[in-house]
């Protein structure tokens, strides 16, 4: 076992453990280096992070071992990790869920082997007024990201149709997730019929390619339009999250003409984005998901 590493944050002071651990076998991609590109990718990946319950996918032997998903803030958690109660009707009690409010938080959150973030559509303070709609296309094999792109589109056109503005990113593993933001009264009541609806509508207009069951026998060589994701119960890997592949890819946002250019191409290598990547990217480009923040 590795001792542990002291580091300051912002003038919090951090434990930070077995920074050598290989996580990532295939790539050789270490614990330090999660946390490192937590670090360099912060000041993207809070705005879209703060205020919101936040769901750790821990991989505390690395993505091919073991993982669970933690709700409840560990109790050993440092004094200064914000926590916000939302009730749980499953468990019948308040769950204390981590707010990502700031860098050391990030930084803590990344140590205990937390690769995967999955931040609620809400904020904590209204958490039943989702702040956005979101689509989950997920290829069935031997469809993938690029089938998944002309659905896409055809989400982006009907959206455009309503006045509203859509925005992709990649899952960071086979599929690709289309957000509309909202940043009204609303309610999961609301917006989760309503994606039923849309995901219908397109399975009725494109039989061959769109499915909106999630039978996996339904699914072979087609597109699952998961409009279920939109449940307060529920949650949808963030923004800038890293994933627990073979690779450390990233759940990456892409412009509208880089979802065409795949679907042209015919490659879904085209949107495969790893860490290095990513943090490239948002050097070039700034973060192409800041409208999702407040457009209405």
């Amino acid at each position: 076992m590795s001792k542990a590493t002291v580091v300051e944050v912002e003038g919090r002071k951090l434990n930070l453990s077995n920074l050598d651990k290989v996580l990532y076998p295939v790539a050789g991609f270490t614990k330090g280096q999660v946390i490192d590109y937590y670090v360099r990718i912060a000041p993207a990946l809070l705005p879209h992070f703060a205020g919101r319950p936040l769901t750790l996918k821990r991989y505390p032997g690395g993505v091919d071992q073991e993982y669970f998903y933690e709700k409840n803030a560990p109790k050993h958690r440092p004094e200064w990790v914000q926590t916000a109660p939302i009730w749980s009707h499953g468990n019948n009690r308040d769950v204390n869920y981590v707010l990502p409010n700031d860098l050391p938080t990030l930084v803590w959150v990344a140590n205990l082997a937390s690769i995967e973030l999955h931040p609620s559509l809400s904020m904590a303070k209204d958490i039943d007024c989702p702040t956005m709609i979101v689509f989950d296309l997920d290829p069935g094999p031997p469809a993938d990201i690029v089938q998944c792109c002309q659905v896409g589109v055809w989400l982006r056109d009907i959206f455009e149709h309503f006045g509203l503005h859509s925005f992709a990113k990649t899952s960071g593993s086979k599929g690709l997730q289309v957000y509309v933001p909202l940043h009204t009264p609303t309610s999961y009541d609301e917006t989760k019929p309503f994606a039923h609806a849309l995901a219908r509508l397109l399975e009725t207009e494109h039989k061959d390619l769109v499915v909106s069951d999630m039978k996996k026998t339904l699914r072979v060589n087609k597109i699952l339009v998961d409009w279920s994701q939109n449940d307060e119960h529920k949650t949808t890997v963030g923004v800038y999250s890293l994933r627990a592949k073979d690779r450390p890819t990233v759940s990456t946002p892409v412009s509208w003409e880089e979802v065409e250019v795949c679907l042209k191409k015919k490659d879904p290598k085209l949107l495969v984005f790893e860490a290095a990547q990513v943090l490239e990217r948002v050097d070039k480009l700034g973060d192409l998901f800041e409208p999702v923040l407040k457009l209405k």
